[in-house]
């Protein structure tokens, strides 16, 4: 493999995406010089100028950044996101991160999810956090303070104030209520 295809993998250039594609022999995928999924052993990859013949190869396209060219529809798209937010809640999650993990613009991605889900991104996250929350509450006695942080939310003042805004209670009020 010729040094610059490997430099353009290790930093991710978008400069070379249509020039070539690499895959991995390990995993059975290819994937465009820029993707981000994580970075490959040097000797388990494999260079190819067209995406039909890393196909021909018997590889996959990279479910991330595409290199076959075939978009999901935008609903399937959105449900790939929201199972995402849904998995990774308790991580630090913002529109920039989303965008880099979908490959897409956050001004595509912050348009089509609420075109889709009717609601932006992050009310989605802050949606899945607030229910997570609420489960902890009512089967946990950890303090507000650590269901916050285990929620995503490492500010406790904010995750209260959030809850309160969200749910009219306060998460201790929330707590102390005899039917859920």
């Amino acid at each position: 493999m010729q040094e610059r295809y490997w430099q353009a993998i290790v930093a991710n250039d978008a400069a070379y995406d249509g020039t070539f594609y690499y895959a991995v022999a390990t995993t059975g995928i290819f994937c465009r010089p820029s993707c981000k999924s994580r970075l490959p052993k040097r000797e388990h990859v494999r260079i190819f100028h067209h995406s039909q013949a890393a196909m021909a190869a018997s590889f996959r396209p990279c479910k991330r950044c595409r290199p076959d060219g075939i978009r999901l529809p935008d609903e399937a798209w959105v449900a790939e996101m929201k199972a995402h937010i849904e998995e990774h809640f308790a991580e630090p999650l913002s529109l920039a991160t989303l965008s880099e993990h979908f490959y897409a613009s956050t001004y595509h991605l912050q348009r089509t999810f609420k075109r889709v889900a009717g609601v932006t991104p992050l009310m989605y996250i802050q949606e899945v956090r607030l229910a997570a929350a609420k489960k902890l509450l009512i089967t946990t006695d950890m303090p507000v303070q650590v269901i916050g942080s285990r929620v995503g939310m490492a500010n406790a003042a904010h995750f209260a104030t959030l809850f309160q805004k969200r749910t009219g209670l306060t998460p201790t009020e929330f707590r102390q209520q005899p039917m859920h």
